[in-house]
């Protein structure tokens, strides 16, 4: 295992920083302006989010710098980048948990991106994928239930069924990331085309369905930990008699379990990348916390327990980070399936790790930290929403323990 940055990793990583120092973290305050902007209008109005001129300024900048797409391994759409180069720039943007979308790297438009590149038609790429490569849209993947246990996908209970030359949707789904937002173009809904097939992970397939269908309501924005996530949003969304036509079909009936697996990898991998950045940054926070306050007639940073929490923070960082490139060399090498149980495992660690960081800073920080006036919130509310997203942690772990239970159970030559 080789984990060096190679030239061309360390050239774009040096840029990333160099935008981030310059662009990203000047503009902080606008950042958090301008979203709370968005937020207010929409609650006035009963609408969504609008998108931030902000971001819009900076993906500019960061296309013109080359900063662009970098998630995509295919170099005829991004940078050409395995997994195990990503890591590294991924956790850079991961610092500011709202940078990523600069770099058109920001979930879900990600993961659907890639989607429709590796399973998309020819016409179904044409309308959607180079509107995605350019930022120009965002997109929403719609798969979560509020009515039954969607930890475990076969239990979805979205209906799609065939009626000629159309399929038409019903079902109600929530926490759809970035489906709040004015440009959300699309959907890629999971649902069921054939809920009687006794193998129950073919019962499933996946559709592009535009957001401007008929039938298609956005009933509430829910809250993440008590947090509005403007300009994206979590919202509850409802899907009824929602017609498109049956070319949206993606890869073909059946197959929405397989588009799933390959679709879900890449995303869990790049949000505990992100994660590391968060916790990078909270432990920076922290230290400059415990040097610069006084208690009990010393600075905290003299104090036995505050250095303990920071070398514990910095052990911390440093699993989760080994853990991650780990599971991307895994994936680079010999496959997201087979690489599965490694990427559950850094599914579970990489949240609970730097959870743990964040709080310990936050502690430092005292009432401070409990308030606007650090993002400290913010990235514990981030890092614990990960302990459900894409799988929650008891599901993982069940994962990785058949995994190594399976050679027990039928040893060879018994």
């Amino acid at each position: 295992m080789e984990f060096a940055y190679t030239p061309k990793v360390q050239s774009l990583r040096t840029r990333l920083l160099d935008f981030m120092d310059e662009h990203i973290y000047p503009n902080e305050r606008r950042q958090a302006e301008e979203a709370h902007q968005s937020y207010l209008n929409a609650l006035k109005s009963g609408g969504l989010y609008t998108g931030l001129p902000l971001l819009e300024e900076l993906k500019a900048k960061a296309r013109a710098a080359g900063l662009w797409n970098l998630f995509l391994p295919e170099a005829s759409h991004g940078a050409g980048l395995t997994n195990l180069e990503y890591a590294p720039l991924c956790e850079i943007m991961g610092r500011r948990y709202w940078s990523a979308e600069a770099f058109n790297c920001s979930a879900p438009d990600t993961g659907n991106t890639e989607v429709i590149a590796r399973y998309g038609s020819e016409a179904q790429k044409a309308r959607w994928l180079q509107p995605l490569l350019d930022g120009e849209i965002r997109s929403a993947f719609a798969m979560t239930e509020p009515a039954v246990a969607s930890s475990d996908a076969t239990n979805i209970t979205c209906s799609i069924r065939r009626e000629g030359d159309e399929y038409v949707i019903d079902g109600r789904k929530w926490y759809i990331t970035g489906a709040m937002n004015e440009r959300c173009k699309l959907f890629i809904l999971m649902g069921k085309t054939d809920p009687d097939n006794a193998n129950r992970h073919r019962q499933q397939s996946m559709i592009i369905v535009p957001a401007d269908t008929p039938g298609i309501t956005v009933v509430r924005d829910m809250a993440l930990v008590n947090h509005y996530d403007a300009p994206f949003g979590h919202p509850e969304v409802v899907f009824e008699n929602v017609r498109v036509p049956a070319d949206n079909i993606l890869l073909g009936e059946g197959r929405g379990f397989e588009i799933a697996q390959g679709r879900l990898g890449p995303g869990r991998i790049h949000h505990c990348m992100r994660m590391i950045g968060m916790a990078e940054s909270a432990l920076e926070m922290m230290c400059e916390r415990v040097v610069s306050r006084v208690a009990f007639g010393k600075p905290l940073a003299e104090q036995g327990v505050w250095r303990e929490r920071i070398a514990k923070a910095r052990m911390l960082i440093e699993q989760t980070r080994w853990m991650v490139l780990h599971a991307a060399w895994r994936m680079d090498t010999v496959g997201n399936k087979v690489a599965a149980s490694e990427i559950a495992m850094i599914k579970v660690i990489a949240p609970n790790n730097c959870i743990q960081v964040i709080d310990d800073a936050m502690q430092a920080f005292g009432a401070m930290g409990l308030s606007q006036d650090t993002l400290l919130v913010n990235f514990w509310a981030y890092a614990r929403h990960l302990r459900v997203a894409d799988g929650p942690d008891e599901v993982h772990r069940n994962a990785i323990a058949k995994h190594e239970l399976a050679g027990y159970a039928n040893p060879k030559g018994k």
